[in-house]
């Protein structure tokens, strides 16, 4: 194995976007509604211009984004956020490629987390366009999205983002399963010569919802990339080189300790923690240098059903069950030892508007959670108080709900 790059400096990144994995699922055959590809490549446009947002609204932060993954033209809906945690539409833009959904998703389009993925450092947004095999890079300063640029994601139905310092890399679900790395420059997203890699799935080139890789995440120091395979049991680590490309044909497999892993989440230590469907538990690795995985506390289960998404809020973490619609709350002691944040594992209850939880994001200052409901069509903001309870301030509601697909993917600025 080559050795690894220098120690990048740590940036903040905020993943969005994650799937729904039943623990057992009957194979059917279904015909996923799609339209024709994309050319591969990169595609420059003219800025676009806020369809509803007033000037005032292009300031930094304070905004939430959500991807629409619409089939026949993929979204991003911007939404301007109140200091209250209130969102208002703020405009929506094309970005240039297809939504799209994995075979038998019962709830959760892409299957994944991280499919929207706001870059701080770089100010770019990035969000996987599945229908098309392409990703979308924008700008974004405040609500206001500009200098879209599209390009070829490396391989099918992309899933999942991650960026680290100037490295971006994508996860691609479909065929074998692919990571695709990017440089990222002024002008956008490079193609990263030599750093695909595949997973060695089978997959079709759109895959099964229950086969499909979960999530792609950098570790905090840049040093490795996590890849989460759910059927498979299985989570991958990239140790990589100096260059940024993987330092290994393969990756380093680790069988994981809860079954189905889906979500990637890291706590202040820099341990990894992974959020598993099967029995909904999360549990908590150190990465080695060598990239294996050491089991720091064994997998925690919440009680509810179908634990698939994970972030964290300071010292606390939110897990979306989309089995009953409930968001879960955890807190770490000053060992790292992880508990549920109340005997019953819930910290927001369902509700006739907050139907089919999905996907999650926590604001930069940790003082708000926003969470995806995907059959309602809604986004639910909640109010982090000083013990991790959630007290709801907002829905939002008139978003692509459910269906042939449905919306995937949030981030909070």
């Amino acid at each position: 194995m080559s050795s690894k790059h220098k120690s990048r400096t740590k940036r903040h990144f905020t993943l969005a976007g994650a799937g729904i994995l039943a623990a057992v699922a009957a194979v059917a055959t279904v015909t996923v509604a799609s339209a024709s590809q994309e050319k591969p490549g990169q595609e420059r446009l003219s800025q676009e211009r806020l369809s509803q947002a007033e000037p005032r609204m292009a300031q930094a932060g304070n905004a939430v984004f959500v991807q629409g993954n619409e089939l026949g033209g993929n979204t991003v809906h911007a939404f301007k956020r109140a200091a209250d945690g209130a969102l208002a539409e703020a405009g929506t833009y094309s970005t240039g490629g297809l939504g799209g959904s994995q075979i038998n998703a019962p709830t959760d389009s892409l299957a994944s987390q991280g499919s929207l993925v706001h870059d701080r450092r770089s100010g770019l947004l990035l969000a996987v366009n599945a229908g098309s095999n392409t990703v979308t890079a924008f700008h974004a300063a405040g609500v206001k999205l500009t200098a879209r640029q599209v390009i070829a994601s490396g391989g099918d139905f992309p899933s999942s983002i991650t960026v680290s310092g100037k490295l971006a890399y994508v996860l691609d679900a479909g065929g074998t399963g692919t990571i695709q790395g990017y440089r990222i420059t002024k002008d956008g997203l490079t193609p990263l010569t030599g750093s695909s890699r595949s997973l060695g799935l089978a997959n079709k080139a759109v895959p099964l919802f229950s086969s499909s890789p979960g999530q792609i995440a950098f570790t905090p120091d840049g040093h490795d990339l996590v890849v989460t395979t759910k059927s498979a049991n299985i989570v991958e680590v990239f140790p990589l080189a100096n260059d940024g490309t993987p330092a290994t044909a393969k990756p380093v497999s680790t069988p994981s300790a809860g079954a189905v892993p889906f979500a990637i989440t890291f706590d202040r230590r820099d341990h990894l923690l992974i959020g598993e469907a099967g029995k909904s538990t999360v549990t908590t690795y150190q990465v080695r240098r060598d990239g294996s995985l050491k089991v720091l506390q064994a997998p925690l289960t919440n009680g509810q059903q179908v634990l698939c998404w994970l972030e964290r809020a300071g010292k606390f973490f939110y897990g979306g069950n989309t089995g009953n619609s409930t968001v879960s709350g955890y807190v770490q002691d000053k060992h790292g030892k992880l508990a549920l944040s109340n005997e019953a594992g819930i910290a927001a209850a369902p509700s006739p508007q907050s139907q089919g939880v999905i996907d999650l994001a926590v604001t930069p200052d940790a003082k708000f959670l926003y969470v995806q409901n995907a059959t309602s069509g809604t986004i639910d903001g909640f109010r982090v108080g000083r013990t991790g309870a959630l007290t709801k301030v907002a829905t939002t509601t008139g978003l692509p709900a459910f269906g042939k697909s449905g919306m995937e993917g949030i981030v909070a600025d």
